[in-house]
């Protein structure tokens, strides 16, 4: 969960946001670096009224300027390339679940259970209760089972939406008739919540995403629960 002046990204709650964070971190490291050299070079050459003769005409400094950020270039992109066949792995889920984005709520939809489907909506701002958070709550949960495979399938009925929960590293763009897919693996037991990060209409600022991810026991409990009412 962000908190305010908040400068970093939020706590990773999967394997693939860990990744994430330790690639940003890696990339910020090499900017950094690179920031810091220039910056000497500029004021070394403004502060100085000497001149090198090698420095302003040299065959060894043009090939090293050319090889030195090929080098840099590459060890930015292999770990990135790496993080992106991880996002787009989807192994032997063990739950599917289908998002569908309204104008302006969530409905999701188990597919491995019969009749296991509900609408999620934004709890208003009168209905909170102590502990709840302004724009984020919503009056049903999506639940998983944590340390699962859970494959999340989006798509949208009217215009285009996106199903987005920094924590675990996921954003899929919901699009009326395409079905997108992705996929995580909770770490650890939490409420982990995300917003539509596609612009879709006017209230597109009021349509939360809550992911509850808990023991696989409970999981079946609530289940249960969910069928029962239905």
């Amino acid at each position: 969960m962000a908190h305010p002046s908040q400068l970093g990204f939020q706590d990773a709650a999967s394997p693939v946001m860990e990744e994430l964070l330790h690639f940003h971190d890696h990339a910020l490291m090499i900017v950094f670096l690179i920031s810091t050299l220039v910056l000497y070079i500029i004021v070394a050459m403004v502060s100085t009224k000497l001149t090198n003769k090698y420095i302003l005409d040299s065959q060894e400094i043009e090939i090293i300027w050319t090889i030195l950020p090929a080098m840099i270039l590459i060890l930015i992109a292999l770990p990135s390339l790496r993080i992106l066949y991880l996002m787009d792995e989807i192994n032997d889920p063990h739950l599917t679940v289908k998002a569908m984005g309204h104008q302006w709520y969530w409905s999701y939809e188990y597919t491995d259970y019969e009749d296991l489907n509900f609408d999620s909506y934004m709890v208003p701002t009168q209905d909170l209760t102590p502990g709840q958070f302004r724009l984020l709550e919503t009056d049903h949960r999506m639940v998983v089972p944590m340390e699962s495979p859970v494959r999340v399938l989006v798509s949208a009925e009217d215009v285009l939406h996106s199903w987005a929960v920094p924590a675990l590293g996921v954003k899929m763009d919901a699009v009326p008739g395409r079905l997108n897919q992705t996929a995580f693996i909770t770490a650890r037991p939490g409420v982990f919540y995300g917003q539509c990060s596609e612009i879709c209409g006017a209230n597109h600022s009021f349509m939360p995403i809550v992911v509850e991810a808990v023991p696989l026991e409970h999981f079946e409990n609530w289940s249960s629960l969910m069928l029962e009412d239905t």
